[in-house]
């Protein structure tokens, strides 16, 4: 079937990229064994009992190691094998193209609707295959149920089938700014998460010495699982139409309005029933009520990461950006700096990075999808107040997602415009787990830190 194909596919990525990473390390053990044979080799009558032990212990340790690291290898290659035979054996179980003349790319419908040959990115052969699980068709036919009987769904509303999940995460992560940037776990119910602890400094010693324990200290961050919901409406025609305009509607509609909320949750969260902000968090002086006691320090931040900037204008407002990236922490970074602002604030980046160059000729000096000089995505969100900038390592904050997206429905509140109304639910938490790594910059002044109102809120 199209989904556990999908699924092998992903696992056989997975399992490629960690074989590349153990395979980038047989170089190491390569010069690791050319210093050893050559501690060997200096080895004489002068050598001392004592570092002729050494030597001979991190000879043999080498050995274990490299021993370790190859039967590790030996299994990863074993199972990337037998992934890719269940693939193929999956693959030998579609059924052939059909004879019949594809559909156009689009058409227009009765209701005016396009119908997409692409699903969700699966081929055509896919989605059918997709619609014809009998858990699959029987969602949808309980969803037309309600319509033709003019009932609503059970008050714990109508749980959307597993195989259709995945869809619904694709769009909330195509619809987010944010979520391709930051550390996504899926967890189960109320879960306790460790975090990395301040990296130590290695210790230098003799060749042939033992070597020395590093204080790696890890810390505990608790992820619960808070509801982001919301409703949508659609058309009664589309409702009584093919399964395909049905499903591509309400997967559509869910995943985007979870993206929209994941995105303001991220930055302006207020940690009661929602995630916690990134901006909320680096305006508190003290840690918020229930931090666990094994959580990483916590430091006040709300001077010094929340910066006031002098200049609104010129080469002297990017002198100030590019200086105010000093304050955030990279020690945790592998990717590049994120910038978040509205429309307003980066047209007038862009605006004030334009130049006349020697031939008087008008330049564009950046700014257009990535911030001059320190570099570093540029991601539009209407909410955020004008002048002001969300920037940093955006990996640094962990969104810890669960399962159980369900649905729920009414006839009776756009009943005289024809449509019927849903409302999709999922379930998410999020912290920064490193506050260090993230700032707030006002434009030309203090920044604006005051959170925007969230769906819901009077």
């Amino acid at each position: 079937m199209a989904l556990k194909k999908l699924l092998l596919r992903s696992k056989l990525d997975a399992k490629k990229k960690s074989l590349d990473a153990l395979q980038t390390k047989d170089e190491e053990f390569s010069v690791r064994e050319k210093e050893i044979e050559s501690a060997i080799n200096e080895m004489d009558e002068n050598t001392s009992a004592e570092d002729r032990t050494a030597v001979e212990e991190e000879a043999e340790k080498f050995q274990r190691d490299k021993d370790e690291h190859e039967d590790t290898k030996k299994k990863l290659e074993e199972e990337i094998t037998g992934i890719e035979r269940e693939l193929e054996e999956e693959e030998k179980k579609d059924p052939k193209p059909a004879t019949e003349k594809d559909e156009p790319a689009e058409r227009k419908g009765g209701n005016g609707m396009a119908v997409r040959t692409k699903f969700f990115g699966l081929t055509r052969e896919e989605r059918d295959q997709m619609l014809t699980r009998e858990d699959v068709k029987e969602f949808l036919s309980k969803v037309r149920t309600c319509i033709k009987e003019k009932r609503a769904i059970t008050n714990v509303g109508l749980t959307i089938p597993d195989v259709v999940l995945p869809l619904i995460k694709q769009v909330a992560t195509e619809a987010s700014k944010l979520v391709k940037y930051v550390s996504v776990r899926p967890v189960s119910g109320t879960s306790r998460q460790n975090i990395m602890g301040e990296i130590p400094e290695a210790i230098w010693d003799e060749m042939y010495s033992a070597v020395k324990e590093l204080d790696l200290a890890f810390y505990n961050m608790e992820m619960d699982g808070y509801k982001v919901s919301g409703y949508f409406a659609i058309a009664n025609a589309i409702l009584e139409d093919n399964d395909v305009n049905l499903a591509t509607e309400l997967i559509s509609a869910i995943g985007k309005a979870i993206g929209k909320a994941l995105d303001k949750a991220i930055l302006y969260g207020k940690n009661v029933k929602m995630p916690m902000g990134i901006v909320t968090s680096l305006l508190l002086a003290e840690a918020p009520a229930g931090y666990p006691e094994t959580g990483r320090k916590w430091e006040d931040l709300s001077t010094s990461h929340v910066i006031t900037g002098a200049n609104a204008t010129g080469t002297k407002l990017f002198q100030d950006i590019t200086k105010a990236t000093g304050v955030i922490d990279n020690d945790y970074a592998t990717g590049n700096i994120v910038w978040v602002m509205n429309k307003k604030t980066h047209t007038k980046l862009i605006a004030e990075g334009i130049g006349v160059n020697s031939a008087a000729a008008i330049v564009a000096g950046g700014a257009q999808s990535t911030m001059p000089i320190v570099g570093g995505n540029i991601e539009e969100l209407k909410f955020i107040p004008d002048n002001t900038i969300i920037f940093g390592y955006f990996e640094n904050y962990l969104l810890a997602e669960r399962a159980g997206t369900v649905i729920g429905q009414s006839e009776h509140v756009r009943f005289i415009e024809d449509q019927t109304v849903f409302k999709g639910t999922a379930r998410y938490d999020g912290d920064l787990a490193i506050r260090e790594a993230f700032a707030v910059y006002g434009v030309g002044g203090a920044p604006v830190t005051e959170a925007p109102k969230f769906a819901g809120e009077a």
